[in-house]
């Protein structure tokens, strides 16, 4: 069964300046215990929960249980906003948990479980095009696995953006036929304008022969971020990358390049590691989201360092963006 067929339609998202004590009355309102953060695209920031605006350690959830019991025995109060106290006046960008692991409708409820369990989270939003369309729960899941009989594989998903790159080889053709016979009699009449209309026509069939490479790139690089945002990492690939890395380390480097991906799979475009802000992990989606769990999860814990950084700027504009392992003090 895939993510379209179990996940909830009915998504309820807040923007990135909405303050705690708002997204709590969401949360209560909703019936629900968490809401991602989006921007005006829908597309997703991050994730807050009740354990986010509570607080996962003592000292956090004294300080912040007061008033989030209070909102909720008086969830309909009018001056109820006005007697919470000062961490209510946080916004959802300062209280996210970020990056967002995310998964598309075509994935299936075993790599959710897998996904679930790997990252130790509650939900997953489901991405349509990068946009939030859905999101699936454990509980969502556990319903579903428990009256779900084996069934047999579905065959796979072809995109409409892979169809598209594949229809792109059309746009090659050249203009001008062969060249004409041998016995063809040769041109003997030549003037200047003719020359000036020859010059034209080759300029012309040089930019439309441009113009078709850089839709050729556009589409390469969207059926990218397509393919990274609906890759997940598996243990064996993660294993994969971390022999790698130590074939490099033994060659003498001091890091390696785990993963070269389209700025457009980060959230801003890759607007927040190109000028280094400290937050720029949480802009990461997709298959980078997951290796900086990864990161987080099994190796700065021993020492290792992760750096994001913009490897190419085609017009301009951040290009690629290169995730390296660092093991170099």
């Amino acid at each position: 069964m895939k993510a379209k067929d179990i996940m909830t339609t009915r998504v309820v998202t807040v923007p990135p300046d909405l303050t705690a004590r708002e997204i709590a009355l969401i949360l209560i309102t909703e019936g629900i215990s968490a809401v991602p953060v989006a921007d005006e695209n829908d597309v997703p920031l991050g994730i807050v929960s009740e354990g986010d605006l509570i607080g996962r350690n003592g000292e956090d959830r004294e300080a912040r249980r007061d008033w989030w019991l209070s909102l909720a025995a008086a969830e309909k109060s009018a001056d109820i906003l006005a007697r919470l106290g000062d961490p209510a006046q946080r916004l959802a960008h300062q209280l996210m948990t970020g990056p967002v692991v995310t998964i598309d409708e075509e994935t299936d409820s075993s790599e959710i479980a897998r996904l679930l369990g790997a990252y130790k989270i509650k939900r997953v939003p489901v991405l349509r095009d990068g946009r939030i369309v859905g999101i699936v729960s454990r509980a969502d899941l556990l319903r579903v696995l428990a009256a779900e009989q084996a069934k047999p594989a579905e065959p796979p998903h072809e995109s409409l953006l892979g169809r598209a790159f594949a229809g792109l080889d059309g746009h090659f053709g050249l203009r001008h036929s062969a060249a004409p016979p041998s016995e063809a009699p040769p041109e003997t009449h030549a003037s200047a304008a003719d020359f000036r209309h020859l010059t034209e026509d080759h300029e012309r069939d040089e930019a439309r022969h441009r113009d078709a490479l850089h839709q050729a790139e556009i589409a390469a690089r969207e059926r990218r971020v397509a393919e990274l945002g609906a890759h997940h990492v598996s243990d064996q690939a993660w294993e994969d990358l971390l022999t790698k890395a130590r074939e490099a380390a033994k060659a003498g480097q001091k890091d390696y390049l785990l993963l070269r991906f389209p700025s457009q799979l980060c959230s801003d475009g890759g607007r927040a590691i190109n000028i280094t802000e400290p937050d720029w992990p949480a802009t990461l989606r997709g298959e980078a989201a997951e290796l900086y769990l990864r990161w987080v999860r099994d190796l700065k814990p021993e020492g290792f360092h992760l750096a994001a950084q913009v490897l190419d700027f085609p017009g301009g504009f951040p290009g690629d963006v290169g995730l390296f392992l660092i093991w170099a003090d």
